[in-house]
């Protein structure tokens, strides 16, 4: 372990950024050909009875996703108009029995566990160590966190933060879980504070879609509702696995196929999830062969999807060429887009021959798609981070774009485009003002409503921060949930950035790696979880979120807090604000949070689509924000849709060089690890490996087992991350893929989309070669299809 000094120059152990080595070996077992079904009912009760336990665990998933109940912790896909009793996936029973759990982090076990011991734990570990209960500080030269009051918590922040010299000096950062009442909060409190520097988990997922959509549709927003799933005639779902990241919505995929949806899945991987599906609740059907989901698999390479996508646009021209009239929606790209003919022009030049070796697929193939796409008269495109994470990210999203206004498939009934958001409630915190740029009209009504001038300059997103930090420039870091250590780019980087700082903040309900490589002080500040009671001076209360397609609708807690110590996010805000800034605001901080009504009431006056938001957040399901493009207006500047023009990237690698992307497990959601399990690709009781194309582990004379290290090429830097087992997998040439976040330290912190500025963790160009001290193999397999 690294030394370094306490504030009195003695010796002190430099905890690791990184999750420990392994010390045996992944299992490896046949990949899945089915998801859901048993397995997954099984998988579901083990978690939610194993750590909630029958009572608490009971009530979890009774109340789970109900109009009289909380919304999922974990990911944005909507509810249904009429839901079943047990409107969960097997991925969402995770989330509440982590959040639900009977463990405890108290102030005995912080005094049994320095901070240096922590850290040699591993994420699963720390995840299952139990609730925090307690505000707990780290004082300076200190090895072990201990307790301190919230009145004393509050005073230690308004401390530094009044301190610095400027307060652009701080960075306050949002995970998406934060409600839409307590991110609307945060942003005025920054925003009075006086800086702009509101990095969130938005930049490094989905900011490439909103900055494509924005620019090309005028709202950084997909255009579908959930009912538009039930009257579509093709899907297309890219860069995204449902069946890991989204279970729910392989219910939509299920239904659409049985009544003749065609589904055309894009991917670097074969998944299970988009191959066959037996809903859990379907008894009659959970011991048949499930649900055939996919029409059409196309394996493209990673960050091959501009040239499949103009490949698609290609071939749609073609046919329309032959048959004028048939293809393209003429009446709609002539009064509703500009930029048809500079687009159709461009795509006229590329060659066939580069579409198929820059993208992998086959020609065949892609014209195979493009017959889909051709016949049916309502398209739907999904995606996610396997599109966003990439150089040239914003051009994979607008691209995607082209091809929907080719057809004339935005504002009508079961098409149009789909971001599937990660983060519960990522998009309302980009509604309430999360943002580093915010538009001059939400700053405006922010001026006009509470009587400040709010700052005008760009403020730092997740990139920025993490470059300030290191810099020196930003000396205090605030994190509104999340683990920002191991979410983001560069491990190592972030880690010397962090340490670098005066004050680390984290707002947590689990114990993670960001609480352990930390500033000169630190705190943990602990709150309720989604799932519990939230009793205030006015009674019982409950938040908003925004799902993915822009409905916002109430969550109500239902089980009594994991200790009397935990504050709301709210009311942490909003003690924050008083402590912070005192007489400088006239915002009543203290009474808005003793009747959340206040707060919305706020909310209503300064966001647009939120009006008379108290009575209608009551309606059965809520209520859809606007979206012009649903409704068939384009809000850019000149009310028109854009047709953009791409060059297709190339991708040229080196002899030995593989393009690596990062990607979940499924006993994870982001960072939080739930088990040691892959079990739709067959990886048991481990987490470092890397798959590669069995052709590819024989030209580098590699053996399935064998433990490895993996090196990072960018602009003449390396990186490295140690100890990954090779599974020869179904993955195209010259390709890997590893889980995140242990291969986080392979992505380059100044490696990233352009215009978004998300991180490449999906663009990695690495190479592989056996590690010094190679472990025992676990026996080799033999190369598996998906």
């Amino acid at each position: 372990m690294d030394q370094g000094q306490d504030g009195k120059g003695n010796a002190l152990a430099v905890p690791a950024a990184q999750p420990p080595l392994e010390t045996r070996a992944p299992d490896v077992g046949p990949v899945k050909t089915v998801a859901g079904g048993v397995p997954a009912v099984l998988s579901a009760f083990k978690h939610v009875l194993g750590e909630a336990g029958p009572f608490r665990g009971g009530k979890l998933v009774w109340k789970i996703n109900q109009e009289d109940g909380f919304d999922c912790p974990g990911c944005a896909w909507p509810d249904p108009a009429h839901r079943s009793v047990q409107e969960y996936c097997e991925n969402g029973a995770k989330a509440i029995a982590e959040e639900g759990t009977q463990e405890r982090v108290t102030p005995e076990f912080f005094r049994e566990w320095s901070v240096a011991r922590l850290a040699e734990q591993s994420d699963l570990w720390l995840g299952k160590a139990g609730r925090l209960t307690h505000p707990m500080v780290l004082r300076e030269g200190a090895a072990h966190y201990e307790p301190i009051s919230w009145d004393d918590a509050f005073a230690l922040v308004a401390e530094e933060l009044n301190a610095l010299g400027s307060p652009d000096e701080a960075a306050f950062y949002t995970s998406g879980r934060t409600s839409n009442e307590a991110a609307f909060l945060y942003q005025l409190f920054v925003r009075q504070f006086g800086t702009n520097n509101l990095p969130d988990c938005s930049n490094m997922c989905h900011e490439s879609s909103g900055t494509g959509l924005s620019e090309t549709i005028g709202i950084g927003k997909g255009s579908v509702t959930l009912e538009d799933f039930d009257h579509a005639q093709a899907i297309f779902v890219i860069g995204q696995n449902p069946g890991t990241n989204h279970p729910r919505m392989l219910t939509a995929l299920q239904a659409a196929a049985r009544r003749g949806c065609e589904i055309v899945s894009v991917n670097p991987l074969p998944e299970t999830g988009l191959n066959r599906f037996k809903h859990p609740q379907e008894v009659l059907h959970l011991f048949g062969p499930g649900t055939a989901l996919n029409k059409l698999f196309l394996q493209v390479r990673i960050n091959g999807d501009v040239a499949l996508l103009q490949g698609l646009g290609k071939a749609l021209l073609d046919r329309e060429a032959k048959a004028p009239g048939t293809v393209v929606d003429r009446a709609f790209v002539e009064g509703k887009t500009t930029g048809f003919d500079a687009y159709a022009a461009h795509l006229a030049t590329v060659s066939w021959d580069d579409v198929v070796e820059e993208s992998g697929v086959p020609r065949d193939q892609i014209e195979a798609a493009a017959d889909i796409l051709a016949r049916s008269e309502r398209t739907i495109f999904c995606w996610a981070m396997g599109l966003t994470q990439h150089k040239n990210a914003v051009g994979n999203i607008q691209e995607i774009v082209n091809l929907t206004l080719l057809r004339g498939g935005i504002g009508k009934q079961g098409a149009g485009v789909c971001p599937v958001r990660g983060h519960s409630n990522v998009q309302g915190d980009r509604t309430m003002g999360i943002w580093e740029h915010a538009k001059p009209e939400f700053m405006d009504a922010l001026s006009k409503e509470f009587g400040f001038a709010p700052p005008r300059h760009r403020g730092l997103d997740t990139v920025g921060t993490i470059q300030a930090l290191h810099d020196g420039r930003v000396k205090v870091f605030f994190a509104m949930g999340g683990n920002f250590l191991s979410a983001t780019p560069d491990t190592e980087f972030t880690a010397k950035a962090l340490r670098r700082a005066r004050l680390t903040v984290h707002v947590s309900t689990k114990l993670n790696r960001a609480h352990l490589v930390h500033g000169r002080r630190a705190l943990i500040l602990p709150c309720l979880g989604r799932t519990e009671h939230d009793a205030q001076a006015a009674g019982r209360q409950f938040v908003t979120v925004e799902d993915s397609m822009g409905i916002v609708h109430a969550s109500r807690g239902v089980v009594t807090p994991a200790s009397e110590h935990l504050l709301s996010e709210p009311v942490i805000v909003a003690r924050l604000a008083h402590a912070v800034l005192g007489a400088r605001s006239k915002v009543p901080w203290l009474s808005l949070v003793e009747d959340y009504d206040r707060v919305r009431e706020l909310i209503q006056r300064c966001i647009p689509g939120f009006e008379d938001f108290n009575r209608r957040v009551h309606q059965p399901g809520g209520f859809a924000l606007p979206n012009g493009p649903r409704e068939g207006r384009f809000t850019t500047k000149d009310g028109k849709a854009h047709f953009t023009v791409h060059t297709m990237p190339r991708h040229r690698l080196e002899p030995g060089q593989l393009m690596m992307m990062t990607l979940r497990s499924h006993d994870q959601y982001n960072t939080t690890v739930y088990g040691l399990d892959d079990r739709y690709r067959g990886i048991h009781q481990g987490r470092r490996v890397v798959f590669l194309h069995p052709e590819d582990v024989k030209a580098r004379g590699l053996t399935a087992g064998q433990k490895v290290d993996l090196t990072s090429h960018f602009q003449g830097e390396t990186r490295v991350a140690r100890e990954f087992l090779v599974v020869p997998y179904n993955i195209p040439r010259q390709c890997a893929a590893t889980y995140f976040p242990e291969a986080n330290v392979l992505v380059p912190v100044s490696s990233f989309a352009e215009k978004s500025r998300t991180p490449t963790s999906k663009s990695v160009i690495i190479t592989v070669a056996p590690s010094p001290e190679p472990t025992a193999l676990v026996p080799a397999s033999t190369p598996r299809s998906g």
